[in-house]
This record gives C-alpha cells, structure tokens and sequence, in this order.
C-alpha cells in the first residue's frame, strides 16, 4: 500500500508532489491569508489549517476552488461576502459550536483588510471562541516594503470614496498626516484619483503605484504625485493596484505676522476658505484656524 493511502483524505493536502496529513484544530475561527498572486506564497501552516478546517468561508468560492484545487484540499467552500452575510453567519457558529473549524479567507491576501469579515470576528468572540491569525501575503505590506517610501509610521486608508466631494474631503483629513499613506484602488479609477490626490496632498509628494503585486506582470511606478498622476493621465490597465505616498515634507512654522500678509496677499484674489486653504499647505498652519483669522482680515478686525 503507497504511504499516502494512509492518510485522512479529509485533512490531506499536497505539496511538492508529496500528500500530508494536517494536524486536527480545536474549534475557532482561523484567518487566514492567502496568496495575493502568486500560488507559490501560500505557507504550511496555511495549508495545514485549511485542510484541517469543516468549512472554509470565502468572498468566492470560484476564486477560492483555485486554491484548493492546486493543493489537494478537500474542506467544503462556503461563500461569505457582504451580501450574504448575515444569512451565512449562523452557519458559521453552528459549525462552531459543534466542536469544529472555520477557516475565512478572503480572494487574495489577509482577510478583514477593506472586507466585511470583522462582523464575523466580532460574533465569534461574542460567543466566547477563539478566533486565530494565520498571517501571510498582504498586498499593503507587499508594496510598501518594496517601495523605497518611510515604514516607521504607516496609515492604511483602503479605498477612498468613489465621488469627488467626499473623495476630497476624505484626502484633505489625510494630508497632514506625518506617515506614509496606503490605499488600494480599482484600475478604472486609476488616473482621476492620482489627479485629485496631486491636488490636494501636493504635486511635490512621493508616490509609488504598485500593481499586479507577486504576479507576473508586476510593475512599481515611482516618482513625485504630478509625476505618476501624469503618466496614467489617459490611459486604462487591469490588475490590483496598491497606491503609497510619502509623508508631507516638514515645513518650518510661520510666524502670525507672516500668515496675515499671505492671507491678505491670497484673499486678493480668492475667497476666504480657498485663501485659508492656500495658505495651510504654504506653512502647514492649522487650516481652521487660517479661515478664523481669514475672515476677521476680511471684515478689517485683523
């Protein structure tokens, strides 16, 4: 009998053309990262726990069956996406509760990063089960390690909003922000929010767009924002996209007599939250504070 007829074909999973057993889990929820690419990253103990598991809970199970199909893994695929949540979420604890394993993985990389899965974290541990990390690819760690931009201090913003008034708004609360700023982005939204974000972080910051990260066709497009913004102006591509951009440049603090004359210099020609906003990027003054003094310029209290 060939020794890989001895094992569980229930926990079995395949490796270099050889078949192992997966050890047994305690009933949790385990979260799992996956390849964001490149098959080849998955780890062992990513294998050993999705073997193991009575029930893998993925956003597609289409994408998911890749997977395990290329690694002999047997488990049953559940879908479990922000449509189908609420539905499915029972299942999952009863599976808990009967003394099994849930895995949850997401289409690519670390789960619960810009998808729905915290609400099912939060209702295991409501329920008083463990729920443990496997940890692995993550597209955000990927680029930025890649990207040549500061790590010490890092903001992950996900996707911005996808209209311009809330996307602007959105950036504007980021801009000051001392860290390296990461966020993900559709292809077909590419180039306008590289444009909005030239204008309103700062045509002069480091941008790197990372894309089709661990896969074949993966490229890394640095340079300042108005730069990399140029380069997609026009232009469609395909594939997940990480965008980073370096921190704001520290600027020397202004003195009160110096922002007066740069306001008044601005309110020449613009209103007054314009002029405040003009000013806040020139001195990294305090924006909301700009308008207050703006505006007694304006009325001739200054």
């Amino acid at each position: 009998m060939d020794k890989t007829d001895k094992i569980s074909v229930e926990r079995r999973y395949h490796l270099s053309a050889h078949a192992y057993e997966a050890p047994r889990l305690e009933p949790a929820l385990y979260i799992v990262s996956t390849p964001i690419g490149n098959l080849g990253d998955i780890t062992v103990r990513a294998l050993e726990t999705l073997a193991a598991a009575s029930i893998i809970a993925c956003e597609d199970t289409r994408v998911t069956a890749t997977l395990t199909h290329k690694f002999g893994l047997k488990a049953q695929l559940l879908a479990y996406h922000e449509h189908n949540a609420e539905k499915q979420r029972p299942k999952l604890l009863e599976t808990l509760e009967r003394g099994e394993a849930v895995a949850l993985v997401s289409d690519a990389g670390t789960p619960l990063v810009s998808d729905p899965g915290y609400r099912l974290v939060r209702s295991v541990l409501e329920e008083g089960y463990n729920v443990i990390p496997i940890p692995g690819a993550s597209a955000p760690m990927a680029g930025l390690v890649a990207s040549g931009l500061p790590s010490d201090t890092v903001v992950f913003a996900g996707f911005l909003p996808q209209k311009g008034g809330p996307k602007t708004t959105r950036l504007n609360e980021l801009a000051a922000i001392k860290s390296t700023l990461i966020f993900f982005e559709s292809p077909h939204r590419l180039a306008a929010t590289l444009s909005t974000m030239a204008e309103v972080l700062g045509p002069d910051r480091e941008a790197v767009v990372a894309r089709e990260l661990t896969k074949r066709f993966e490229t890394f497009e640095r340079g300042t924002l108005a730069e990399v913004a140029n380069r997609y102006e026009g232009t469609t591509v395909k594939g997940e996209i990480v965008i980073l951009i370096g921190p704001p440049e520290e600027k020397p603090e202004a003195e009160a007599a110096d922002a007066d004359a740069l306001l008044l210099e601005a309110l020449s020609d613009m209103p007054v939250s314009a002029a405040a906003k003009k000013v806040a990027k020139a001195t990294g003054l305090d924006r909301g504070e700009l308008y207050k003094r703006a505006l007694s310029l304006k009325d001739g209290k200054g």
